[in-house]
């Protein structure tokens, strides 16, 4: 291929890609003339674009004249979603975080009332010790990422849960009742992390953040585990910024509301 031909092969991709990008900006069908408008293109070309399109169901002809996108792009993006590794897009920003602070960085997940440990990056400090491996389970309220979940569920969620699992003690720390629980959740939804002071296991705490996917959802969480006379407090605004990124490489955008 020329190179002349190679250059106005791309400039129909970008054409192509304006036309994608503006029906996105509109809930509503767009007519030709709207498109050719707001793409800055020629009627006629604009037209011959949206054909290309069409055909291979990138945008949809609602009507004569009026256009939206297509179902391949929603098929597509079930295909993208559905590759999408929580675990591999995860492990770089957990190595990172690992090598910075040498201590045991987990990935978990919820399944019902429990969190789910599915990765980690274990301390490489002698005196290190967390009882939980992957595979183990913990309740929500013991951890510093269930916390985060029993908070976006809200109060009478949050209640239930109580009620339905009177709460176990596994250390003289675990919060035991509600209204401990619900204090503790108010001081997360104020900073956006949460520190589970040694609930789960003596001697250990641990903080955590909540992971989001493109439709910002919770779905999983990212913690920090030390002894706590290792635990750093001041670490909670970096382990949400780590959680921040992976959220971010999974599909969930800032922008959009929580």
């Amino acid at each position: 291929m020329s190179q002349a031909a190679a250059k106005t092969s791309i400039q129909v991709i970008e054409r192509m890609m304006d036309i994608v990008e503006v029906l996105a900006q509109h809930a509503e069908p767009l007519n030709l003339k709207k498109l050719s408008s707001e793409t800055g293109l020629h009627t006629s070309t604009t037209h011959r674009i949206l054909s290309v399109l069409v055909d291979h169901r990138v945008v949809d002809r609602v009507e004569p004249g009026r256009y939206r996108l297509g179902i391949r792009l929603l098929e597509l993006g079930h295909l993208v979603r559905a590759r999408i590794d929580l675990r591999s897009e995860a492990m770089p920003v957990m190595q990172a975080l690992h090598s910075e602070l040498h201590e045991t960085v987990n990935l978990s997940v919820r399944q019902g009332d429990e969190m789910v440990y599915v990765e980690r990056l274990v301390s490489d400090r002698q005196a290190m010790r967390v009882a939980h491996l992957i595979g183990a389970r913990a309740p929500l309220h013991v951890t510093a990422v269930g916390k985060i979940f029993l908070l976006e569920d809200g109060p009478e969620l949050c209640r239930q849960y109580a009620l339905r699992t009177q709460l176990p003690g596994l250390t003289r720390n675990t919060l035991r009742d509600l209204a401990s629980l619900s204090r503790e959740l108010e001081k997360i939804r104020k900073t956006g992390f949460a520190f589970d002071n040694e609930e789960a296991e003596p001697g250990v705490s641990c903080v955590g953040a909540g992971i989001r996917d493109d439709e910002g959802r919770l779905v999983a969480g990212l913690s920090l585990s030390a002894p706590s006379n290792r635990l750093n407090r001041a670490w909670g605004p970096q382990l949400k910024e780590s959680a921040d990124a992976i959220s971010r490489a999974i599909g969930w955008s800032p922008q959009r509301p929580a």
